[in-house]
């Protein structure tokens, strides 16, 4: 029986996509850049690749936080400050939330049941406000940050740092579910706990192999009852 509940937070219960589409709009324009698809499309594949970095090890969070800007304008041809830049995008980001479909329902839901606890490799300080202005903070017992923690997802440290602080947990009573089959699923397996990939695009997995899949976070409370 399931009683440890680990959630990640982005694309998993806030549509992070709409979010940052959002905030880095509203930042680029602020530095002279207009926001064409095109822009932000070279955006994604910069940062994706700096986040893919950093799970691997071969990247700092810092360095993942503003070099993805420095890419970014060198590649435009603009001289603008990273640092500011990146500062900037965090507060746009850090005040705004939406919730993806009956996301906020089942959170809900599940925290009468179970102990809850979210999971995210996310800045602290977007975090925070993202969580705060969604209302989140009810539900979970403990959010674990790794900007906070000192390690990322999907690293065995940072989940026996969440464990350790976490009163009479049991591995084989814990399980985590999220969108990221590098950060979550990678990092559930790492750490020897059950996995839950959330994939509404119902792509392929690859080599990373979770023991559960669901397309909405809608459909946990009714798998979790199988387990």
């Amino acid at each position: 029986m399931i009683e440890f509940l680990f959630l990640d937070l982005d694309d998993t219960i806030l549509d992070f996509h709409k979010a940052e589409r959002i905030a880095l709009s509203k930042t680029i324009r602020e530095f002279g850049v207009e926001p064409t698809e095109e822009v932000l499309q070279l955006y994604h594949s910069i940062n994706k690749w700096h986040w893919e970095q950093l799970e691997l090890g071969k990247l700092s969070r810092e360095e993942v936080l503003v070099n993805r800007f420095g890419v970014l304008f060198e590649k435009l041809g603009k001289s603008v400050e990273a640092v500011a830049c990146a500062r900037a995008y965090e507060h746009n980001l850090s005040i705004g939330h939406y919730f993806l479909p009956g996301a906020e329902e089942a959170v809900a839901a599940l925290s009468e049941k179970y102990r809850l606890f979210l999971a995210s490799n996310g800045t602290a300080s977007v975090q925070k406000g993202r969580m705060t202005s969604a209302n989140l903070y009810r539900f979970f017992e403990t959010v674990f940050v790794s900007q906070e923690i000192g390690y990322n997802k999907p690293s065995a440290e940072y989940f026996n740092a969440c464990f350790a602080v976490i009163p009479g947990f049991d591995k084989e009573k814990a399980v985590i579910v999220g969108d990221s089959l590098s950060s979550d699923i990678k990092g559930g397996i790492n750490a020897g706990i059950k996995t839950v990939w959330v994939n509404p695009g119902h792509k392929d997995c690859g080599t990373i192999k979770p023991d559960h899949e669901i397309e909405y976070l809608s459909q946990l409370e009714a798998l979790l009852e199988t387990l």
